[in-house]
């Protein structure tokens, strides 16, 4: 039977029919249509789609299988036929998150888990020594001191209350370590805020700003296809991301404290600030030492909060005056230049 099964590579987002099969083949599953997702190796037999993988860059998603075609040859070669789709599309190192009863069915396909979230989901890459490889390269950052501390940021863009975050943790620190978060799901890319940051700390000498890694997860690639509550999406993508900080990299570079700005007005960001408290500190989470949480007050310009949301609205109103006042002059040199781009 297995012979007439034919692999193939569809774009939903061309065909209705292919949409629909996907979506009701996912639904079978109890899994939803990831929106981030439209391409997917599918498993046809007589044109009749049994099973799909979904591929968003280098993160595989939206695993679904027929009922009456598991458990047998099939599941294996579908996963082989999108690892080498990937291979081709130019992505080796590859990602899944996926619910953890499905870790052995993964772990035969040539995956290997980085971090669980008890009953909700774990992530998996295709490499047995990846985020260690990455931890050993990331070791030749190492500085001396007692006090490690480190701040994680979008900066999108760099604002004179990250340079102010910065200048104080670093006041606190003997080192500070500053990761970008390395993403373009943001309107200023990845590789012009990482610029904007180490431009604006360049006078702060026991800094060190790093171009993050895939295993400081986004929220914008964090998957919620197969959480169908918003709580337990949040509770997921916050355990993930912390845990790897505290489990790998904070034990990579001595990191015993991170810094972050109080939270006013944006309810997501301060519920991931409530979050590092738990995932980061308590000491039940995990058998990694812990890191100290320190939230600093914002800076305020006026009665105005200084903030990166702030300073996009401005931009696209035209208030190139007020915006100079958010920000330090290395990130109103590159706006100045740049003032087209951001006009609604």
């Amino acid at each position: 039977m297995y012979d007439l099964v034919d692999y193939t590579v569809i774009d939903i987002s061309k065909k209705e029919q292919d949409y629909r099969e996907v979506k009701q083949l996912l639904s079978q599953a109890n899994l939803d249509l990831d929106s981030q997702v439209t391409v997917f190796m599918v498993a046809k037999v007589n044109a009749k789609i049994i099973a799909c993988a979904g591929i968003d860059h280098n993160i595989i998603k939206c695993v679904a299988i027929d009922p009456n075609y598991r458990g047998n040859q099939l599941n294996l070669t579908l996963m082989d036929h999108t690892i080498k789709y990937a291979n081709e599309s130019g992505y080796f190192h590859l990602f899944l998150y996926t619910k953890p009863e499905n870790i052995d069915f993964f772990k035969g396909c040539g995956f290997y888990p980085i971090v669980e979230i008890t009953d909700l989901v774990v992530l998996m890459e295709n490499n047995p020594v990846g985020i260690r490889l990455y931890c050993k390269q990331l070791s030749t950052q190492q500085k001396e001191g007692n006090k490690i501390g480190s701040i994680v940021m979008n900066a999108n863009p760099f604002t004179k209350g990250h340079q102010y975050l910065i200048q104080y943790a670093a006041s606190q620190c003997d080192w500070l370590h500053v990761f970008v978060v390395n993403e373009n799901a943001s309107q200023f890319s990845f590789d012009t805020r990482l610029k904007l940051v180490e431009d604006g700390t360049k006078q702060i000498k026991n800094v060190t700003v790093h171009a993050s890694s895939p295993y400081i997860i986004s929220r914008a690639t964090f998957p919620t296809y197969f959480l169908k509550d918003k709580a337990k999406i949040d509770r997921a993508y916050m355990g993930i991301d912390l845990l790897i900080f505290r489990n790998y990299i904070a034990p990579t570079l001595n990191i015993t404290y991170r810094f972050v700005g109080t939270e006013p007005c944006d309810e997501v960001t301060k519920a991931y600030n409530e979050a590092m408290s738990y995932w980061l500190e308590n000491k039940t989470v995990s058998d990694h030492s812990a890191i100290t949480v320190v939230e600093v007050p914002r800076i305020t310009e006026g009665d105005t909060i200084v903030s990166a949301s702030l300073v996009r609205k401005l931009l696209a109103s035209g208030q190139y005056e007020e915006v100079k006042k958010l920000v330090p002059s290395t990130t109103w040199d590159y706006l100045s230049a740049n003032l087209d781009k951001f006009k609604i």
